[in-house]
């Protein structure tokens, strides 16, 4: 009778964790205590990551993982995580994937079939939505609105949008975005949230032309979420 045995091959977990968008006491118990137990912490950005896990004394080492180096850096991390590593992939803020590059690793690791856990956790889109006063049931996330190619096309379809829409948008192009969208798409009622969550949080109602007017005069500064009124009902007449 032989005493060896056969040990099954353990595949590690990916786990998604949703971090703070700001404040540091939104953090999880749950994606704290993940944070703390994973082999490695794949982050967009390991600078803004490091800050959190130092205010929670959290000794887990950083690698990067962001759209520059997500081709060359996913294989290794798929490697890491069939040998029985657990894996915890968070963006620079907020919920992996928004954004940022997740669906490539977790593409990867499905083929893989490698074990993925998601924790839910703070998202810029849904905080900025549920103070804008805009209806929220129905709604589409945009992004970050192509800078050139493709923009004006992707404005014109949105005028048709009957959903409530949310993108991103930098300070420094605000004022730009607002009087090109106020352009197409009219004096829309708008929400321009800013530094959710932060100690200077401010969110300004208004439509999209004085919101412009505004933001030009304050040069606003910070991360900002646009949250912008659906397009009007048409009523059907016949004649």
């Amino acid at each position: 009778m032989s005493n060896t045995k056969e040990v099954a091959e353990e595949l590690g977990t990916l786990y998604i964790v949703s971090t703070p968008i700001g404040n540091l006491r939104d953090a999880t118990h749950r994606s704290l205590e993940v944070l703390s137990d994973v082999d490695l912490i794949a982050a967009e950005d390991t600078r803004r990551t490091s800050i959190l896990l130092k205010h929670y004394n959290i000794q887990t080492p950083l690698s990067s993982f962001n759209s520059y180096n997500q081709v060359k850096k996913s294989g290794g991390l798929i490697a890491r995580l069939k040998e029985g590593q657990d894996l915890a992939l968070v963006s620079d803020a907020g919920t992996p994937g928004v954004s940022d590059p997740l669906y490539h690793l977790v593409k990867a690791a499905l083929h893989e079939r490698i074990p993925l856990v998601s924790l839910p956790g703070p998202s810029s889109v849904l905080v900025a939505l549920t103070v804008s006063g805009l209806p929220i049931n129905r709604f589409v996330f945009e992004g970050f609105l192509p800078r050139k190619k493709g923009r004006k096309k992707l404005i014109e379809e949105l005028t048709q949008e009957k959903r409530t829409i949310v993108i991103f948008e930098s300070p420094h192009r605000i004022v730009k975005t607002l009087n090109e969208l106020s352009k197409v798409m009219g004096d829309r009622e708008a929400v321009i949230a800013r530094e959710l969550t932060k100690l200077y949080e401010e969110v300004i109602r208004g439509t999209l032309g004085s919101l412009a007017v505004m933001a030009e005069k304050k040069k606003l500064k910070g991360e900002i979420t646009l949250v912008i009124s659906g397009a009007p009902k048409t009523k059907n007449r016949e004649n």
